[in-house]
């Protein structure tokens, strides 16, 4: 099976059934460790934090390219040294393999 880093997202304009938790659980097991998926199964999140506001900005920017790449986006939430992000596949309210796939796409953005 192809790791989730090498895979595209899909077009998903609704109509398809959102992961369960169980499902969400194994695929967030691909993951780099901090990515919590939610108790409602609904959403992925995780926290980064950085040294100064610089390196911040330097992250949000490298992801912000991926989501656009990939036509999916995570809502943000930024701060000094920090930024906060949440997958959610809104036109499914829920989870779906391209939260996933992205999400270990940012794990490859170097955090230094």
């Amino acid at each position: 099976m192809t790791e989730l880093n090498e895979r595209k997202c899909k077009p998903c304009e609704g109509g398809v059934v959102p992961l369960g938790r169980d499902a969400a659980q194994a695929l967030a097991g691909g993951l780099a460790p901090g990515w919590v998926v939610a108790e409602d199964g609904l959403s992925l999140r995780r926290e980064f934090r950085f040294r100064d506001f610089y390196r911040t900005m330097s992250f949000v920017n490298a992801l912000a390219h991926i989501a656009n790449i990939e036509d999916h986006h995570p809502d943000l939430e930024v701060g000094y040294n920090h930024c906060r992000v949440q997958y959610t596949t809104h036109a499914i309210q829920g989870l779906s393999e391209n939260d996933f796939i992205c999400a270990a796409k940012i794990d490859q953005i170097p955090l230094g």
